[in-house]
Protein backbone atom coordinates (compact mmCIF):
# COMPACT_ATOMS: atom_id res chain seq x y z
CA UNK A 1 0.00 0.00 0.00
CA UNK A 2 1.20 3.43 -0.79
CA UNK A 3 0.91 5.92 2.18
CA UNK A 4 -1.86 7.60 0.40
CA UNK A 5 -3.84 4.22 0.41
CA UNK A 6 -2.69 3.77 4.03
CA UNK A 7 -4.89 7.47 4.94
CA UNK A 8 -7.58 6.46 3.04
CA UNK A 9 -8.12 3.06 3.98
CA UNK A 10 -8.11 5.06 7.77
CA UNK A 11 -10.19 7.66 6.71
CA UNK A 12 -12.73 4.61 5.70
CA UNK A 13 -12.31 2.73 9.24
CA UNK A 14 -13.12 5.97 10.63
CA UNK A 15 -16.09 6.13 8.49
CA UNK A 16 -17.21 3.09 9.08
CA UNK A 17 -16.55 3.32 12.78
CA UNK A 18 -18.63 6.39 13.21
CA UNK A 19 -21.70 4.50 11.75
CA UNK A 20 -21.97 2.97 15.22
CA UNK A 21 -21.68 6.39 16.85
CA UNK A 22 -24.47 7.85 14.25
CA UNK A 23 -26.69 4.51 14.44
CA UNK A 24 -26.86 4.94 18.72
CA UNK A 25 -27.77 8.42 18.22
CA UNK A 26 -30.68 7.76 15.50
CA UNK A 27 -32.26 4.75 16.77
CA UNK A 28 -33.92 6.45 19.63
CA UNK A 29 -35.52 8.95 17.63
CA UNK A 30 -36.37 6.61 14.63
CA UNK A 31 -36.73 3.39 15.64
CA UNK A 32 -35.03 0.66 14.03
CA UNK A 33 -36.57 -0.03 10.72
CA UNK A 34 -36.87 3.57 9.41
CA UNK A 35 -33.67 4.87 10.41
CA UNK A 36 -32.32 1.88 8.04
CA UNK A 37 -34.82 2.05 5.58
CA UNK A 38 -33.40 5.75 5.18
CA UNK A 39 -29.66 5.46 5.46
CA UNK A 40 -29.82 2.68 2.29
CA UNK A 41 -32.39 5.11 0.69
CA UNK A 42 -29.94 7.55 1.13
CA UNK A 43 -26.59 5.26 0.13
CA UNK A 44 -28.62 3.98 -3.03
CA UNK A 45 -29.49 7.01 -4.25
CA UNK A 46 -25.46 8.48 -3.89
CA UNK A 47 -24.54 5.21 -5.57
CA UNK A 48 -27.04 5.48 -8.23
CA UNK A 49 -25.44 8.98 -9.13
CA UNK A 50 -22.18 7.86 -8.98
CA UNK A 51 -22.88 4.85 -11.25
CA UNK A 52 -24.56 7.15 -14.13
CA UNK A 53 -21.68 9.14 -14.03
CA UNK A 54 -19.17 6.54 -14.31
CA UNK A 55 -20.59 3.99 -16.73
CA UNK A 56 -23.39 4.34 -19.35
CA UNK A 57 -26.63 4.05 -18.33
CA UNK A 58 -27.98 1.70 -20.72
CA UNK A 59 -25.33 -0.65 -19.63
CA UNK A 60 -25.96 -0.35 -16.18
CA UNK A 61 -29.78 -0.75 -16.49
CA UNK A 62 -29.22 -4.26 -17.94
CA UNK A 63 -26.65 -5.25 -15.71
CA UNK A 64 -29.25 -4.31 -12.74
CA UNK A 65 -32.55 -5.77 -14.43
CA UNK A 66 -30.16 -9.10 -15.19
CA UNK A 67 -29.14 -10.08 -11.97
CA UNK A 68 -32.32 -8.47 -10.10
CA UNK A 69 -32.90 -11.28 -7.72
CA UNK A 70 -29.55 -12.30 -6.71
CA UNK A 71 -28.72 -8.44 -6.01
CA UNK A 72 -31.95 -7.94 -3.83
CA UNK A 73 -30.63 -11.54 -1.70
CA UNK A 74 -27.27 -9.50 -1.47
CA UNK A 75 -29.20 -6.67 -0.70
CA UNK A 76 -31.39 -8.43 2.11
CA UNK A 77 -28.15 -10.40 4.00
CA UNK A 78 -25.51 -7.61 3.70
CA UNK A 79 -27.23 -4.58 4.25
CA UNK A 80 -30.81 -4.42 4.91
CA UNK A 81 -30.60 -7.20 7.85
CA UNK A 82 -27.85 -6.94 9.46
CA UNK A 83 -28.27 -2.91 9.58
CA UNK A 84 -31.48 -3.27 11.49
CA UNK A 85 -30.08 -6.08 13.95
CA UNK A 86 -26.99 -3.43 14.87
CA UNK A 87 -29.57 -1.01 15.46
CA UNK A 88 -31.40 -2.83 17.62
CA UNK A 89 -28.32 -4.19 19.37
CA UNK A 90 -27.47 -0.57 20.42
CA UNK A 91 -30.87 0.05 22.33
CA UNK A 92 -28.24 -1.82 24.57
CA UNK A 93 -24.99 -2.18 23.77
CA UNK A 94 -22.51 1.03 23.23
CA UNK A 95 -21.33 2.27 19.75
CA UNK A 96 -18.19 0.91 20.65
CA UNK A 97 -18.62 -3.01 21.70
CA UNK A 98 -21.11 -3.13 18.84
CA UNK A 99 -17.99 -1.92 16.67
CA UNK A 100 -15.96 -4.70 18.34
CA UNK A 101 -18.59 -7.44 17.69
CA UNK A 102 -18.76 -6.32 13.98
CA UNK A 103 -14.89 -7.53 13.71
CA UNK A 104 -16.03 -11.30 14.15
CA UNK A 105 -17.21 -10.90 10.66
CA UNK A 106 -14.31 -12.32 8.69
CA UNK A 107 -14.58 -15.19 11.47
CA UNK A 108 -18.00 -15.94 10.18
CA UNK A 109 -17.00 -15.53 6.65
CA UNK A 110 -14.60 -18.33 7.05
CA UNK A 111 -16.87 -20.46 8.88
CA UNK A 112 -19.43 -19.87 5.83
CA UNK A 113 -16.98 -20.46 3.43
CA UNK A 114 -15.76 -23.68 5.07
CA UNK A 115 -18.91 -25.14 5.29
CA UNK A 116 -20.57 -23.95 1.94
CA UNK A 117 -17.92 -23.45 -0.75
CA UNK A 118 -16.26 -25.99 0.95
CA UNK A 119 -12.92 -23.68 1.53
CA UNK A 120 -10.04 -25.16 3.27
CA UNK A 121 -9.60 -23.90 7.10
CA UNK A 122 -6.08 -24.96 8.11
CA UNK A 123 -5.14 -25.78 11.78
CA UNK A 124 -4.08 -22.52 12.74
CA UNK A 125 -7.13 -20.88 10.93
CA UNK A 126 -9.33 -23.24 12.97
CA UNK A 127 -7.83 -21.72 15.82
CA UNK A 128 -7.98 -18.14 15.04
CA UNK A 129 -11.82 -18.76 15.07
CA UNK A 130 -11.96 -20.64 18.30
CA UNK A 131 -9.37 -17.70 19.58
CA UNK A 132 -11.68 -14.91 17.97
CA UNK A 133 -15.48 -16.08 19.79
CA UNK A 134 -13.35 -16.87 22.77
CA UNK A 135 -12.65 -12.88 22.87
CA UNK A 136 -16.62 -12.25 22.32
CA UNK A 137 -17.82 -14.41 24.75
CA UNK A 138 -15.07 -12.48 27.29
CA UNK A 139 -16.52 -9.09 25.97
CA UNK A 140 -19.77 -9.62 26.01
CA UNK A 141 -19.49 -11.20 30.12
CA UNK A 142 -17.71 -7.92 30.62
CA UNK A 143 -20.79 -6.35 29.48
CA UNK A 144 -22.76 -8.22 31.50
CA UNK A 145 -21.44 -7.89 34.87
CA UNK A 146 -20.25 -3.98 33.86
CA UNK A 147 -22.95 -1.44 33.51
CA UNK A 148 -25.30 -0.77 30.60
CA UNK A 149 -24.24 1.71 28.35
CA UNK A 150 -26.73 3.96 28.39
CA UNK A 151 -26.38 4.28 32.42
CA UNK A 152 -30.09 1.97 33.20
CA UNK A 153 -30.06 -0.74 34.30
CA UNK A 154 -29.91 -3.81 32.03
CA UNK A 155 -30.88 -6.99 32.51
CA UNK A 156 -28.11 -9.76 31.19
CA UNK A 157 -30.87 -11.63 29.71
CA UNK A 158 -31.08 -7.99 27.76
CA UNK A 159 -27.57 -7.46 27.29
CA UNK A 160 -27.11 -11.12 25.95
CA UNK A 161 -30.01 -10.77 23.00
CA UNK A 162 -28.53 -7.48 22.16
CA UNK A 163 -25.16 -9.13 21.44
CA UNK A 164 -26.90 -12.26 19.35
CA UNK A 165 -28.59 -9.67 17.61
CA UNK A 166 -25.25 -7.85 16.70
CA UNK A 167 -23.33 -11.46 16.08
CA UNK A 168 -26.28 -12.03 13.58
CA UNK A 169 -25.63 -9.32 11.94
CA UNK A 170 -21.93 -10.39 11.11
CA UNK A 171 -23.16 -13.79 10.42
CA UNK A 172 -25.41 -12.33 7.83
CA UNK A 173 -22.56 -10.82 6.34
CA UNK A 174 -20.55 -13.67 6.24
CA UNK A 175 -23.14 -15.36 3.72
CA UNK A 176 -23.74 -12.52 1.73
CA UNK A 177 -20.19 -12.85 1.17
CA UNK A 178 -20.31 -16.56 -0.32
CA UNK A 179 -23.69 -16.25 -1.80
CA UNK A 180 -21.75 -13.38 -3.39
CA UNK A 181 -18.96 -15.30 -4.81
CA UNK A 182 -21.28 -17.97 -6.05
CA UNK A 183 -23.46 -15.40 -7.81
CA UNK A 184 -22.37 -12.28 -8.51
CA UNK A 185 -18.65 -12.99 -9.47
CA UNK A 186 -18.81 -11.78 -13.08
CA UNK A 187 -20.54 -8.46 -11.89
CA UNK A 188 -18.50 -5.43 -11.08
CA UNK A 189 -18.17 -4.07 -7.49
CA UNK A 190 -20.01 -0.62 -8.10
CA UNK A 191 -22.91 -2.57 -9.65
CA UNK A 192 -22.94 -4.72 -6.41
CA UNK A 193 -23.17 -1.89 -4.28
CA UNK A 194 -25.92 -0.31 -5.97
CA UNK A 195 -27.83 -3.04 -6.82
CA UNK A 196 -27.71 -4.52 -3.18
CA UNK A 197 -28.51 -0.72 -1.85
CA UNK A 198 -31.64 -0.36 -3.96
CA UNK A 199 -33.17 -3.83 -3.24
CA UNK A 200 -32.68 -3.34 0.38
CA UNK A 201 -34.55 0.13 0.39
CA UNK A 202 -37.25 -1.65 -1.12
CA UNK A 203 -37.37 -4.48 1.65
CA UNK A 204 -37.28 -1.73 4.15
CA UNK A 205 -39.29 0.61 3.21
CA UNK A 206 -42.85 -0.70 3.27
CA UNK A 207 -41.75 -1.55 6.92
CA UNK A 208 -40.55 1.92 7.75
CA UNK A 209 -43.34 3.83 6.63
CA UNK A 210 -45.69 1.31 9.03
CA UNK A 211 -43.46 1.95 11.84
CA UNK A 212 -42.68 5.78 11.11
CA UNK A 213 -42.73 7.06 14.53
CA UNK A 214 -45.29 9.49 15.96
CA UNK A 215 -43.14 11.83 17.47
CA UNK A 216 -41.61 14.62 16.40
CA UNK A 217 -37.63 13.94 15.10
CA UNK A 218 -34.94 16.05 16.42
CA UNK A 219 -32.47 18.03 13.77
CA UNK A 220 -29.05 15.80 16.17
CA UNK A 221 -31.32 12.48 14.97
CA UNK A 222 -31.81 13.59 11.29
CA UNK A 223 -28.01 15.05 11.27
CA UNK A 224 -26.95 11.16 12.52
CA UNK A 225 -28.81 9.83 9.45
CA UNK A 226 -27.70 11.93 7.10
CA UNK A 227 -24.21 11.13 7.83
CA UNK A 228 -25.39 7.55 8.03
CA UNK A 229 -26.81 7.77 4.76
CA UNK A 230 -23.83 10.06 2.83
CA UNK A 231 -20.67 9.67 4.37
CA UNK A 232 -20.78 6.08 6.02
CA UNK A 233 -22.44 4.36 3.03
CA UNK A 234 -22.49 6.19 -0.09
CA UNK A 235 -18.67 7.58 0.38
CA UNK A 236 -17.55 4.56 2.52
CA UNK A 237 -18.52 2.20 -0.34
CA UNK A 238 -16.71 4.17 -2.99
CA UNK A 239 -13.23 3.93 -0.88
CA UNK A 240 -13.43 1.07 -0.25
CA UNK A 241 -14.23 -0.14 -3.72
CA UNK A 242 -11.40 2.24 -4.75
CA UNK A 243 -9.14 0.30 -2.46
CA UNK A 244 -9.93 -3.06 -3.69
CA UNK A 245 -8.99 -1.79 -7.17
CA UNK A 246 -5.86 -0.02 -6.24
CA UNK A 247 -4.37 -1.86 -3.36
CA UNK A 248 -6.43 -5.56 -3.94
CA UNK A 249 -9.32 -7.37 -1.68
CA UNK A 250 -6.95 -9.22 0.95
CA UNK A 251 -5.18 -5.64 1.81
CA UNK A 252 -9.13 -3.55 1.64
CA UNK A 253 -9.88 -5.74 3.92
CA UNK A 254 -7.50 -4.92 6.88
CA UNK A 255 -9.81 -2.08 7.46
CA UNK A 256 -11.54 -4.82 9.77
CA UNK A 257 -8.52 -4.46 12.05
CA UNK A 258 -9.07 -0.34 12.63
CA UNK A 259 -13.06 0.12 12.46
CA UNK A 260 -12.73 -0.82 16.44
CA UNK A 261 -10.60 1.63 17.26
CA UNK A 262 -12.46 4.33 15.75
CA UNK A 263 -15.73 2.82 16.88
CA UNK A 264 -14.48 2.89 20.70
CA UNK A 265 -13.27 6.45 20.27
CA UNK A 266 -15.73 8.41 18.87
CA UNK A 267 -18.43 6.78 21.45
CA UNK A 268 -15.76 7.76 24.52
CA UNK A 269 -15.33 10.86 22.67
CA UNK A 270 -18.92 12.26 21.76
CA UNK A 271 -21.26 10.05 23.88
CA UNK A 272 -19.08 9.34 26.41
CA UNK A 273 -18.97 5.79 26.90
CA UNK A 274 -17.23 3.73 29.17
CA UNK A 275 -14.51 2.17 27.72
CA UNK A 276 -13.08 -0.84 30.17
CA UNK A 277 -10.24 -2.95 30.65
CA UNK A 278 -12.37 -6.31 30.21
CA UNK A 279 -13.59 -4.45 26.70
CA UNK A 280 -10.07 -3.85 25.56
CA UNK A 281 -8.80 -7.42 26.43
CA UNK A 282 -11.84 -9.10 24.58
CA UNK A 283 -11.07 -6.67 21.60
CA UNK A 284 -7.28 -7.35 21.32
CA UNK A 285 -8.42 -11.46 21.39
CA UNK A 286 -11.24 -10.84 18.55
CA UNK A 287 -8.48 -8.99 16.13
CA UNK A 288 -5.77 -12.13 17.08
CA UNK A 289 -8.46 -14.53 16.23
CA UNK A 290 -9.64 -12.63 13.49
CA UNK A 291 -5.84 -12.32 12.12
CA UNK A 292 -5.23 -15.88 12.12
CA UNK A 293 -8.50 -16.78 11.07
CA UNK A 294 -7.89 -14.77 8.01
CA UNK A 295 -4.78 -15.78 6.66
CA UNK A 296 -3.41 -12.30 7.54
CA UNK A 297 -0.83 -13.73 10.03
CA UNK A 298 -0.19 -16.92 8.49
CA UNK A 299 2.20 -18.71 11.41
CA UNK A 300 3.12 -17.58 14.79
CA UNK A 301 6.58 -16.69 15.51
CA UNK A 302 8.56 -19.08 17.06
CA UNK A 303 6.24 -21.91 16.13
CA UNK A 304 7.88 -24.17 13.92
CA UNK A 305 11.15 -22.45 13.47
CA UNK A 306 13.02 -25.83 15.41
CA UNK A 307 11.01 -28.29 12.98
CA UNK A 308 12.54 -25.99 10.16
CA UNK A 309 16.24 -25.47 10.80
CA UNK A 310 16.36 -29.64 12.05
CA UNK A 311 15.11 -30.17 8.19
CA UNK A 312 18.10 -27.87 7.22
CA UNK A 313 20.34 -29.47 8.88
CA UNK A 314 19.33 -33.09 8.11
CA UNK A 315 19.42 -32.03 3.71
CA UNK A 316 22.91 -30.62 4.68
Amino acid sequence: MTPINIVQLLILAALWGASFLFIRIGVADFGVTPLMALRVGIGALFLIVVLIVRRPLRASAGTLRRQAWPLAVVGVLNSAAPFCLFAYAELTLSAGVTSVINATTPLWGAVVAFIWLKDRLSALRSIGLAIGFAGVLMLVWDQIVAPAANGASATPATTALAAAAALGATLLYGIAASYTKRHLMGVDALTVATGTMIGATVVLLPFAIAQWPAAPISLHAWSAVLCLGVGCTGIAYMLFFHLIAVAGPARAITVTFVIPVFGILWGALFLGERVSAGMLAGCAVILVGTALATGVVKRIPGVGTRSGAAAAVDKS
